[in-house]
């Protein structure tokens, strides 16, 4: 192929360039799902180019093209940022639609498929493990193994500064010590934790004292309750798993975390279906299905109380 531009940089893992239309959708749409993909010139002088580094625990890229690209983009088990130097973007076409602007990070819809369109852009993108995400996230927040983000809220100047000096740190630690470096692992962290800056993290801030020993069984409780939110579960059952008394089980999430233990469930169960939900194809899953998986069968109550909870109806949700 053409290599247009710069080299590739040393210890890429990725690295694809040429001046062909058809050959830029080759290379560029199994990265990201790509389905019914179109690119086409703006003039005489088309190209692409698409490098990255990293792992697969994070990975810091650059995609370019002097050209158009649209069409419908899906990645899993990553949360990727994206931001362009330059050029024109919109992603999320039809839904939540986000017209980018130079500099200011956007992140992918999280866990389902979207529509997106470029024009002669410089774009950086920065992809973070699912696993590495929600780790860095227990740090500060209840984890349920579900991901959410509110991606409503625009970053702050300050948190966009944070974001780029802590993938430039990445990026330095990746090229000086290597990519099983202690430095590189704690640099990809730095740069989770500059994530939940940006765009809210969809979780309960950890309550103060939680992680003390004496709330050590609370955490088995919860833990479990996770792990086991797709089973018929009663307090008993969670109580026994971390080896209390039922009133001693109540007594503990009320003191801690101010609600029952199956007012907890039922909320770790609202965000499975919202999870399930952006997952499923509207032609081939219906909200009633999805709702029923996680044991809600009143349509009614529950509707409202995810409308309560997410700010939107569970139809709009599956309409992705």
């Amino acid at each position: 192929m053409t290599n247009p531009g710069t080299p590739a940089p040393h210890g890429a893992f990725v690295a694809v360039s040429g001046t062909d239309t058809g050959e830029a959708i080759q290379d560029l749409a199994g990265m990201y799902a790509g389905r019914s993909w179109h690119s086409s010139r703006i003039d005489t002088d088309y190209w692409y180019k698409y490098v990255g580094i990293g792992d697969e625990t994070m990975s810091v890229r650059r995609s370019q093209m002097h050209g158009s690209l649209r069409g419908d983009v899906a990645v899993e088990d990553e949360v990727v940022v994206q931001w362009i130097d330059s050029g024109r973007a919109r992603v999320d076409i039809g839904r939540d639609e986000v017209r980018m602007e130079p500099g200011v990070p956007t992140l992918f819809p999280i866990e389902r498929r979207f529509a997106m369109e470029y024009e002669d852009w410089d774009q950086r993108l920065v992809h973070l493990s699912r696993d590495l995400v929600l780790d860095v996230a227990a740090e500060q927040f209840l984890v349920d193994g579900t991901l959410g983000f509110d991606r409503t809220t625009p970053p702050s100047a300050a948190a966009v500064e944070s974001w780029r000096g802590s993938v430039a740190s990445a990026v330095r630690a990746l090229r000086t010590d290597g990519s099983s470096s202690l430095a590189w692992h704690e640099a990809q962290r730095d740069v989770t934790r500059s994530l939940f800056g940006l765009y809210r993290f969809q979780g309960e801030v950890l309550p103060q004292g939680y992680g003390e020993r004496r709330n050590a069984r609370l955490r088995a409780a919860v833990e479990f309750l996770h792990e086991h939110a797709a089973e018929p579960l009663s307090v008993s059952d969670i109580a026994r798993a971390a080896d209390l008394s039922v009133r001693a089980l109540q007594e503990s999430f009320q003191r801690t975390l101010e609600r029952t233990p199956m007012n907890h469930l039922r909320e770790v169960r609202l965000r499975r279906v919202r999870a399930d939900l952006l997952a499923t194809d509207a032609g081939t899953g219906s909200v009633a299905e999805v709702a029923a998986r996680w044991g809600f069968t009143h349509m009614g109550r529950f509707s409202g109380e995810y409308l309560r909870r997410f700010g939107e109806y569970p139809r709009r949700t599956l309409r992705h």
